[in-house]
Formats: C-alpha cells, sequence, structure tokens
C-alpha cells in the first residue's frame, strides 16, 4: 500500500517526539561546524606553500571542487579512483577529505599512502589516530582532526584552510554555522506548519514526485544532496540534474486532468519543482525563467528555497539545509522515515 501524507503528523508531539534523534542531528550541523574549526590550524610556514596541481579525494571532494574552482590558480581535480594520477608529485597538493572513521576505504588508503610516498604536501581531515591519518603520516602532511564525524562541516573548514592558502574564496566557518543555525531556528518541530517553511516544503511534496534542479555549481551540488535525502527519507523518485535536462523532463509532463477523481480513477503522482535558484547569474536567472514557465504550462507545482545572503559557501550550507530538513518532514508526514538518518 502506497503511504499517504497526513499534515498533521508534522505538528504532532508524540510523532515529532519518535523523530528527535533525526531533527537534533539536523540542528547540531552548526555545533558541529564550530567544533571542527576549533581544532583546525595550519602549520608556521604553511601559507607560504605555492603548489603545481590540486587534488581532492574522499568524502565531499566534489563539494571542495566546486568552492574553489571560480578561483584556484593551479589546476584542480577531484579524483575518485584507487591511486593518483601519473603527474602527482610533490610539487602538488593532495587534500584528503575522511572525517568519519568509517572512510578509510582500501582505495582511499591505498591514494593516500602513494601520496605520502610521492612526497606530495597533504592536507587531510581525518579523526586523529584513524587509518586515514596514519598513511598520511609524513613531514609533509597538515592533518586536520576531526572529531563530529560530519563530512560538510569538516568540507567548511578544509575550505577556510584552503582559502589560506591562496587557493580558495573565502570561506568563514562561524559564518556558515550561522546559516545552520538560522535554517534550524526557522525548521524547528516546535515551530507549527503556519510559520515553518522546512514542513511547507514537506507539504508541497507530499503527493508528488520532486525535480530538484540548482541555479549555480553550488546550488546544483545542494540539488544533488537534497534529492539523495528526499529518496531516503520518502522511498519516492526524486530527480536531481542541469537546467536542459531537467526541461525535457517538463517537456514530458502529461497534462493535469481537472475532471480526474483521486479515490476512483487511477491517477499517478504528479512532479513537483523544486528551485533552488541563489541568482548569482543571469544565465541561471533565464534558465529559472523557462523551468517556470514550463512548470506553468504543466501545471506542475514549484517549490522554491531560497540562498539568502552571505559567501557562495555560506547560501549552500542554507538551500542544503532546507532541503534537508523538507526532506525529513516529509518522510515523517508519509510515516516512511522510521530508522532513516539525514
Amino acid at each position: 500500500m502506497i503511504p499517504e501524507f497526513d499534515d498533521t503528523r508534522l505538528d504532532d508531539p508524540e510523532v515529532l517526539a519518535s523523530h528527535d534523534e533525526q531533527l537534533r542531528q539536523l540542528a547540531g550541523t552548526g555545533a558541529r561546524i564550530r567544533i571542527e574549526a576549533a581544532d583546525a590550524d595550519l602549520a608556521a610556514g604553511a601559507t607560504d606553500v605555492k603548489p603545481r596541481g590540486v587534488v581532492v579525494v574522499g568524502a565531499e571532494a566534489r563539494l571542495v571542487r566546486a568552492v574553489l574552482e571560480p578561483v584556484c590558480p593551479v589546476p584542480l581535480v577531484a579524483w575518485s579512483l584507487p591511486g593518483l594520477p601519473g603527474w602527482v608529485g610533490a610539487l602538488d597538493l593532495v587534500v584528503v577529505l575522511a572525517s568519519r572513521q568509517d572512510d578509510s576505504s582500501s582505495a582511499l588508503l591505498a591514494t593516500v599512502a602513494q601520496a605520502a610516498r610521492r612526497g606530495c604536501l597533504l592536507l587531510v581531515a581525518a579523526p586523529a589516530g584513524s587509518a586515514v591519518a596514519d598513511a598520511a603520516s609524513s613531514r609533509t602532511t597538515l592533518l586536520v582532526p576531526t572529531r563530529t564525524g560530519d563530512v560538510m562541516a569538516a568540507a567548511v573548514v578544509v575550505c577556510s584552510l584552503l582559502n589560506r592558502l591562496g587557493l580558495a574564496p573565502e570561506v568563514n566557518p562561524e559564518h556558515a554555522a550561522e546559516a545552520a543555525d538560522m535554517v534550524a531556528e526557522v525548521s524547528s518541530p516546535h515551530r507549527d506548519l503556519s510559520s515553518n517553511p522546512a514542513k511547507d516544503l514537506a507539504c508541497g511534496l507530499g503527493d508528488a514526485d520532486p525535480l530538484v534542479w540548482g541555479g549555480s555549481v553550488l546550488a546544483a551540488r545542494a540539488a544533488r544532496r537534497i534529492a539523495e535525502a528526499l529518496r531516503l527519507h520518502s522511498g519516492r523518485h526524486a530527480l536531481s540534474a542541469d537546467a536542459g535536462e531537467m526541461a525535457q523532463v517538463m517537456r514530458h509532463v502529461r497534462p493535469r486532468d481537472p475532471f480526474a477523481d483521486p479515490f476512483t480513477d487511477d491517477v499517478q503522482r504528479r512532479p513537483a519543482l523544486v528551485l533552488l535558484d541563489d541568482q548569482t547569474s543571469d544565465v541561471a536567472a533565464g534558465q529559472t525563467s523557462e523551468l517556470r514557465s514550463l512548470a506553468e504550462a504543466k501545471s506542475v507545482r514549484v517549490c522554491e528555497l531560497e540562498a539568502g545572503s552571505g559567501t557562495e559557501v555560506d547560501r549552500y550550507v542554507t538551500l542544503l539545509m532546507q532541503g534537508l530538513y523538507g526532506a525529513t518532514y516529509l518522510g515523517i508526514g508519509l510515516g516512511t522515515d522510521e530508522g532513516a538518518r539525514p
């Protein structure tokens, strides 16, 4: 039997109490960013390092690449295969993101060990004493000891350190933490549906298959993460794609039948468009307009997430956290979210 969305569950104290751990995990994102930032520092003299190239491996490597790409003055690669590209050597920086104890896969360990053997400068975010930290141990290794297991928090802190090396734009972990806190405040389970944008998003997706689109590189990255969370929490199809592919999907949506009876007819779930447009370019604005027009022509519901102000990373955190809260409330409203995690 396909579960039906029940919006009364979103304000039911007993139901919300049964999902307290999930909601607390989301609310603690800002605190985890601060914890990781407090332990992170660069060794004396490290700020003078000027690598020939940068290779990023591990969890959230693509997020770090997306942050660095607009300003990084040297070649940059997000690498997912075991080992390293043949050209990587002692003149290059290898950034390793393994913020959890269970991130030490054999492929990642092989990559880290190879980087250490080649004499690469290593910037490693991993728990102290973990297999990755041990494999990366060398005189050219800068260890960022992680404690929370939050891969996004570690990525934010690593980006802030790379900014000090002149490889990334300005990233302030405290501002990113404040962005997460602001979303947590307005999305709190103690706020009822009438004043809670995350619960409102869940209601907008309660009878739909979400199509999630981001209007910039980082918004697109957030869209992919949100689509993953929507699939996890609801068990439904959720698609994230670029504007061209999303437009093609929208063009093939069947027109709504205004005479269909949802109680007697075999009515299929319709899509809903979730827009994450942080309005950073005229190109994104044009794509947003096109997708809105297609949605209107096909009678497709549109849900919007606002990026707010701040740096690109701050806006990414804001968009992602709104989507994760919405996905969690969607699972709660459907009753499909028992045991799921954001």
